[in-house]
């Protein structure tokens, strides 16, 4: 069903059951998986979801995909919030997010979720026309990171940036080369990343309309870093600066 969505992967279904268990709407699992996800075998026995032991080559077909780690959940889907929305309900003080122009691949995906969860990252941030969702594959890969990091729908580019100025951001442009290096800066408390496409980068206008320009300085012998291998580096070095009230 379009308003549903399914999820695969041990840490990504116990992470959304966690958040938000009344989206859960079926649930298939490896006999091998009762002990560990007896809290949602519960919550199905005394909420009427439905739930069935089901056979490995029945799991695969289920989530399209030989690494659903014994378990497959049926979710609500939950929409991005839009922007106006999140800048009211935010906390004062260091916030950091990732704008993403482009970024299609559901593993960089999810890598960036887990990236993004780990350094307490506030939101990510979609373009108004960006067709970028979270699926199961990058549920899966984002360990549980998907539901501690919240999508942001976008309006027009400009009217995004006036917002965002107004609550106190600064927009990054991350580039390849001719940014200031990202390991000599200082960033502000208040900053949003923006990446580019996995190949093409960002759009010329969408980088001339940021704040300033970022790279990560490296030895030259590869062209780039995978944007969610970037996008790590660069949101560690925030949390560097301005996370201490983050650690755990």
């Amino acid at each position: 069903m379009k308003d549903e969505q399914r999820l695969y992967g041990i840490n990504a279904v116990r992470a959304a059951f966690a958040r938000r268990p009344q989206a859960l709407r079926k649930l298939y699992l490896d006999e091998a998986r009762i002990p560990q996800l007896q809290p949602l075998l519960k919550w199905c026995v005394a909420n009427r979801i439905g739930y069935r032991v089901v056979a490995d080559e029945d799991l695969r077909r289920l989530a399209a995909s030989s690494h659903h780690e014994g378990v497959v959940a049926d979710m609500l889907r939950e929409e991005p919030q839009p922007l106006t929305g999140w800048l009211r309900d935010l906390g004062d003080g260091p916030q950091c997010a990732l704008w993403l122009d482009g970024v299609g691949n559901p593993h960089n995906l999810g890598a960036v979720l887990r990236s993004a969860a780990h350094f307490g990252i506030a939101a990510i941030l979609l373009p108004k026309h960006s067709t970028l969702a979270l699926s199961g594959a990058a549920a899966r890969v984002a360990e549980g990171g998907a539901e501690a990091v919240p999508f942001v729908r976008l309006g027009r580019d400009d009217n995004a940036i006036a917002q965002l100025h107004g609550a106190g951001f600064k927009l990054a442009a991350t580039v390849v080369r001719g940014g200031e290096n990202l390991f000599a800066a200082t960033l502000p408390q208040r900053l949003v990343y923006v990446l580019g496409a996995e190949g093409e980068g960002m759009t010329a206008d969408l980088a001339a309309s940021c704040d300033f320009q970022l790279s990560i300085a490296g030895t030259g012998a590869v062209e780039s870093l995978n944007v969610s291998a970037a996008a790590a580096i660069l949101l560690a070095e925030w949390f560097r600066q301005f996370g201490s009230g983050f650690a755990r």
